[in-house]
């Protein structure tokens, strides 16, 4: 594994990150590990990069391009994020949380974000008819 200070500020940046209970198939973790692994580990599978001498096959480390400052810099994007620093920078107001033509509908989006994870297939089923079936 790589030594870098950027690539183990990832890794626990990453481990902070909050899971999604909705699409639990699609992780945030995982596409972001999988890219500093290809950034921050050296790959060596390319057949022109290996060299043979001796009768011995040899690794051509490859060129990094990589600089540390700007990965730093995405990394504390990441670590903003994680910490919540533009809600508590930029909070919002009352007045936004409840406009005036439907004062609950955040509230109302907010509970069934939290009951979908939970929800049966059959349930899902049953609110999605309800949904295109509007009797008013």
């Amino acid at each position: 594994m790589s030594k870098s200070v950027a690539f183990k500020h990832y890794q626990r940046a990453l481990a902070q990150w909050p899971v999604d209970l909705l699409r639990p198939e699609v992780s945030f973790q995982k596409a972001m590990r999988q890219r500093i692994e290809r950034r921050f580990i050296p790959s060596t599978t390319n057949s022109q990069d290996n060299v043979v001498a001796n009768d011995a096959l040899a690794s051509v480390p490859a060129a990094s391009g990589m600089d540390d400052k700007a990965e730093l810099e995405q990394v504390n994007v990441l670590y903003s994020f994680v910490e919540n620093r533009y809600t508590k920078k930029y909070p919002i107001t009352e007045h936004l949380m409840k406009p005036a033509s439907n004062p609950s509908y955040y509230e109302d989006l907010m509970a069934e974000l939290q009951a979908a994870p939970q929800r049966s297939w059959l349930g899902s089923m049953v609110n999605k008819w309800k949904g295109f079936l509007r009797f008013s």
